[in-house]
């Protein structure tokens, strides 16, 4: 049984969304609840996946979350999607400690909060970098963070 084989039957309705553009690419959007379930089953995948890296997209009323996970047979792209207006979903830290990075990185630039992160501190901003600014949200243009940070 290929991978996503494996994967559709595995996921079943907890998939909003699947695609496949070709045979080595699958697509796949899930609810922000089953985040750290469908994480769970993926890296339990025979062949072993490894999460690549966590991005983000500001869609102008949400933040879309893509989970770029590398397969033996295939690279999986998992999105989540959270309105701008509750900016929190769970951590997976404790299920995959390599996210840590990713996570601070994704709460840096776009405000999400990674609920049970132990630790979203800045890691690409400056020391003195304003906590509600978010320079890849698409409400802070370079014009209104110079603004800001000149106190205007």
């Amino acid at each position: 049984m290929s991978v996503h084989s494996q994967i559709r039957k595995m996921l079943g309705k907890d998939a909003l969304e699947v695609s496949s553009p070709r045979k080595e690419r699958l697509f796949i959007r899930i609810a922000r609840e089953k985040l750290r379930k469908t994480i769970k089953k993926l890296i339990q995948l025979e062949g072993h996946s490894h999460l690549s890296t966590i991005t983000g997209v500001d869609t102008g009323t949400d933040i879309d979350l893509i989970y770029h996970l590398s397969h033996s047979d295939a690279l999986i792209s998992m999105s989540v999607r959270t309105p701008k207006e509750d900016l929190t979903v769970p951590t997976i830290v404790d299920l995959v400690p390599g996210a840590t990075l990713y996570e601070r990185e994704v709460h840096d630039l776009l405000g999400v909060i990674f609920k049970g992160n132990p630790d979203l501190s800045p890691l690409l901003l400056p020391d003195l970098w304003p906590d509600d600014i978010h320079p890849l949200r698409k409400e802070w243009t370079l014009e209104r963070i110079s603004e800001k940070m000149r106190g205007k």
